[in-house]
């Protein structure tokens, strides 16, 4: 995730952009993605058999309880489905590419990294059983996690490089030194703290010459992030000399990382270091250029989203969702994280990424099975609002009912395009679901299922 070689960057200099902390009395923002993900990977859980959610549950609780032992109030962010632009897609099937080939290496018994398919299911359910505050955002939750932890004025626990670029004001914690599992007392006293390390966005400014801060979306872009990926960036990078400055055998090992912000750090702000980036390329390419990279660097910037909001009030307002015209409830329960991004996507792009499993990668993928439901989900999502009329998988007018699903063939990724059950009528306005009678008459049943299997 985030911004390609930075993370491991700023650890080779710890010591420079880092500073020792006992988290205590505080509220802390997580990144429930990367906690999650965290949790799974290095617990020495079993990944290999569908899932061991019970050991999964028990690890995510002991953590949870070592921010309360500590008097941390922890408040979760969970990222929802994708943009409208769609502009992670290139990114998302290179992931599920390569998930692919880990999943088939833990299936005959080799090393690998797959969550089980519930896993975040399950994470979810400890939150509720253990009263923990957390959201579903509409979509990506970097800025959002931002902008509330800016807000409430407290930390951010994840391992996003992205929030290396972030400007937060009380810093960002990586997962890998949190330490929650070692908590100590302060002396003399019953109170608990956890040692972690905290970011220092001023200390890396410092570094490269007290660089502008507000170049280092710049940076993040031309680095590469999962938003962005031109190849076109490459021909400026092939042009322009990278100071790489006192380079040592880690510098050498981060050339892009150490030549661009040495670089940038020349400049007094993004307008005249982006103009310099455009003199190097063709000036057929320069407009378009631009206006992908200004943005790109857009997604480093406030989000509109209040979420503290939502965790005092019940409210959640995404500008993004509200222009949709969605049904109330589907919005609500999006964000209470009972309906599952799968949905959003769905309703969104008509197009949803099946996520793969450890399985015989010689068979059909297992969501196979399920095709006739989500057939179903999918004929409930239909016409939802006129406002997705007008959105990009509107293209093929000749198909009404076509939805896409990115899924696993053999070793490989497919984009398989599969119809919705046309639904009656009665069943099929979105607004009024959660008012049908569940008890549908045996006649109906082959064309009606519980409005409920779409949950979660």
């Amino acid at each position: 995730m985030g911004i390609r070689g930075l993370m491991s960057f700023v650890e080779d200099h710890s010591n420079e952009f880092f500073t020792d902390l006992k988290l205590r009395d505080t509220k802390i923002v997580i990144d429930g993605y990367a906690l999650f993900h965290r949790l799974c990977f290095n617990s020495n859980l079993e990944l290999r058999y569908g899932g061991d959610y019970d050991s999964f549950a028990d690890v995510a609780q002991k953590f949870f309880e070592s921010l309360l032992a500590c008097n941390i109030c922890p408040y979760v962010v969970l990222d929802g489905g994708c943009d409208i632009s769609d502009k992670k897609l290139k990114t998302l099937k290179d992931r599920a590419r390569e998930k692919i080939q880990m999943a088939h290496s833990l299936s005959v018994g080799g090393g690998g990294y797959v969550c089980p398919l519930l896993i975040r299911e399950a994470f979810i359910q400890v939150l509720i059983k253990l009263q923990v505050s957390f959201v579903q955002c509409f979509s990506e939750a970097d800025r959002d996690i931002m902008t509330l932890a800016n807000h409430w004025n407290c930390p951010v626990l994840s391992s996003d490089s992205d929030f290396c670029i972030f400007d937060l004001k009380s810093g960002f914690c990586p997962l890998n030194s949190f330490q929650w599992r070692n908590v100590n007392t302060i002396k003399g006293t019953q109170d608990c703290y956890i040692p972690a390390k905290c970011f220092s966005l001023d200390a890396l400014c410092h570094h490269f010459s007290n660089m502008n801060k507000s170049l280092l979306p710049l940076f993040a872009v031309l680095c590469g992030n999962d938003h962005i990926n031109l190849p076109i960036i490459e021909t400026f990078l092939s042009k322009v000399r990278l100071p790489l400055g006192a380079t040592s055998s880690k510098g050498r090992r981060h050339h892009r990382v150490l030549g661009l912000l040495n670089w940038l750090s020349h400049f007094a702000d993004p307008t005249e270091a982006l103009d310099n980036v455009l003199k190097y390329l063709p000036k057929k390419d320069r407009e378009n250029v631009k206006e992908i990279l200004c943005c790109s660097m857009e997604e480093y910037q406030q989000s509109q989203v209040e979420l503290q909001d939502f965790f005092q009030y019940g409210t959640y307002a995404c500008p993004a969702a509200l222009n949709l015209d969605l049904p109330e409830w589907v919005l609500e329960a999006l964000a209470k994280g009972q309906l599952s991004p799968f949905i959003s996507d769905a309703l969104v792009l008509r197009r949803t990424i099946l996520h793969t499993q450890v399985e015989n990668m010689q068979q059909p993928n297992a969501h196979r099975i399920s095709l006739p439901i989500r057939q179903i989900i999918y004929g409930l999502l239909l016409n939802a609002s006129p406002h997705l009329e007008n959105t990009s998988w509107n293209a093929l007018p000749s198909q009404p009912l076509a939805f896409s699903e990115v899924e696993r063939i053999n070793k490989n990724i497919k984009t398989s395009t599969v119809n919705a059950v046309e639904l009656p009528k009665d069943h099929s306005d979105l607004s009024k679901l959660t008012e049908v009678n569940r008890s549908i008459p045996s006649c109906q049943h082959n064309t009606m299922i519980d409005y409920k299997l779409g949950f979660r």
